[in-house]
């Protein structure tokens, strides 16, 4: 699995995950996220359009990228899942964590602040 971010905006990042996100990847986006965050980016993407697999170490890995991205007083949002990788998120009630959207272009419009009226 790679994971690339593909657009960053002044505190958002839009990740791609591209293949399978398990033991021997979730080193990566750990690594990624760690200097990301510290770099000042708060919220993120991930784009799980092209995600095929996710095993119990990278829902970990998700877990940490969900407690990372807080403690900075930001938010994790999903988008682009389907199949398998849904059911799973629904079995270890992870989709009551994480805000899941049909595309990038949804879950970035999820991160504009409320229109003042």
């Amino acid at each position: 699995m790679e994971m690339y971010a593909i657009e960053v905006v002044g505190d958002l990042m839009i990740l791609r995950a591209d293949g399978g996100l398990n033991a021997s990847t979730a080193g990566q986006l750990s690594e990624q996220v760690t200097a990301l965050v510290k770099g000042g980016v708060r919220n993120i993407i991930v784009d799980c359009s092209k995600l095929e697999i996710i095993s119990s170490i990278g829902l970990g890995s998700l877990l940490l990228l969900h407690t990372r991205s807080k403690s900075v007083g930001g938010e994790v949002k999903l988008c682009g899942l389907k199949g398998s990788i849904v059911q799973i998120l629904r079995m270890t009630k992870l989709d009551s964590l994480f805000e899941m959207y049909a595309d990038v272009e949804e879950a970035r419009l999820a991160f504009r602040p409320p229109s003042a009226t």
